[in-house]
């Protein structure tokens, strides 16, 4: 196994493109410009355990994406073995995200993907290293630096001196314009609140509205990124926006969050917002339409997908914002924008390791605008 950082900061020396995670083959050509890439195709997925076979991306790359995004759980730096006992616990030293990324990295199926397609991602608690943590995790700068190496992001990119990974990037020409957001769920998080009793899950809503799941940094730079213009917005959370019954990691443990997050892309006129979202080891489309004292300026989907590498057949968990089946085996989630359609429409695929769908939601642009039908 060669050794990680040495292959890393080859990639690091040949970026094509400035700005951005483009972990792939050093050689290969990227466009000269966001604007020369049209997406069409975009892949995503998450919970990717690295000691695991990972025959899923044999699927993937199959599509021939135009963009992969890695939205969370991209590795489980917090679990390993030790004298043959398998152990989950917060990430105590650099050496064990090191060994997380190579063994992520050597994975044959997720090479090939480097090798041909442009790659953005953000991460969730265990890739983070700490499960279900946030703001007070103590290694969450070192975290952030194995990230950035991780993903290839070249010396002297002014987001290796920004707190929490954040970021963005808007792809193709005006009319057919994608800006895809990668937040941060967990830099500047509280922590979550303890339920009294179990029921769904261990955390319940917080009445606290001083408490935050982006930070003001990032709420800031997120009300900079929805005024600029695009015909469709992608934003990715590492955990559910929409669902929150379940009682696990999700906006709904921040209802004050959650309905900020609502009211900022209504504020700044964002048109075209879906959201993608991981965590919860089961594929599944919610919609939230508004009403039981929440208010949204549209109709606002996520699409969840999740994991990579296995399902949990035993979760059993309510959502009332469900649109169609829930599936818990291995998944990946598709986006298809159909811009020659009439109208156009942005699609979500849910397949399983071997490619074959699962489920599927078409959601028209149109309806994805205040006031639209």
């Amino acid at each position: 196994m060669a050794n990680f950082k040495t292959r890393i900061g080859l990639v690091c020396a040949f970026m094509a493109v400035p700005s951005l995670l483009y972990a792939g083959n050093p050689s290969l050509a990227y466009p000269e410009s966001d604007q020369a890439l049209t997406l069409k195709v975009i892949a995503f997925g998450s919970c990717a355990k690295e000691r695991e076979p990972q025959p899923v991306w044999d699927a993937i790359n199959a599509h021939d994406p135009d963009l992969f995004l890695f939205i969370g759980d991209n590795n489980y730096a917090d679990v390993w073995y030790q004298n043959g006992r398998r152990v989950m616990a917060p990430v105590a030293d650099r050496a064990r995200f090191e060994e997380a990324y190579t063994m992520m990295y050597d994975h044959a199926g997720y090479a090939r993907l480097r090798a041909r397609t442009p790659l953005m991602a953000t991460w969730d608690d265990h890739d983070y290293g700490a499960n279900d943590q946030g703001k007070e995790y103590a290694l969450k700068q070192v975290a952030q630096e194995e990230f950035w190496q991780a993903f290839g992001l070249e010396p002297g990119n002014p987001l290796w001196e920004r707190d929490g990974v954040y970021h963005a990037r808007t792809f193709g020409p005006e009319g057919r314009r994608v800006q895809v957001i990668m937040l941060d769920t967990r830099y500047f998080r509280d922590p979550l609140e303890r339920a009294a009793e179990s029921v769904n899950g261990p955390y319940q809503p917080t009445a606290d509205t001083t408490t935050t799941v982006l930070g003001e940094k990032q709420w800031r730079w997120l009300e900079s990124e929805l005024r600029k213009p695009a015909d469709v917005r992608i934003i990715a959370s590492s955990i559910q926006v929409i669902a929150y019954e379940h009682a696990w990691e999700t906006w709904g443990n921040f209802p004050h969050e959650r309905q900020r997050l609502f009211d900022l892309i209504g504020e700044t006129g964002a048109e075209g917002v879906v959201f993608i979202s991981g965590d919860r080891h089961l594929a599944e489309v919610s919609r939230e339409m508004g009403g039981d004292r929440t208010h949204v300026p549209y109709p606002m989907w996520d699409f969840t997908s999740s994991g990579m590498t296995d399902g949990v057949q035993s979760v059993d968990e309510p959502n009332r914002f469900r649109v169609g089946p829930v599936y818990r085996g291995t998944n990946y989630g598709l986006l298809r924008i159909n811009w020659d359609d009439q109208p156009a429409t942005i699609a979500f695929e849910n397949r399983d390791e071997d490619g074959d769908l699962i489920n599927q939601q078409a959601v028209v642009l149109s309806t994805l605008q205040s006031g639209g039908n």
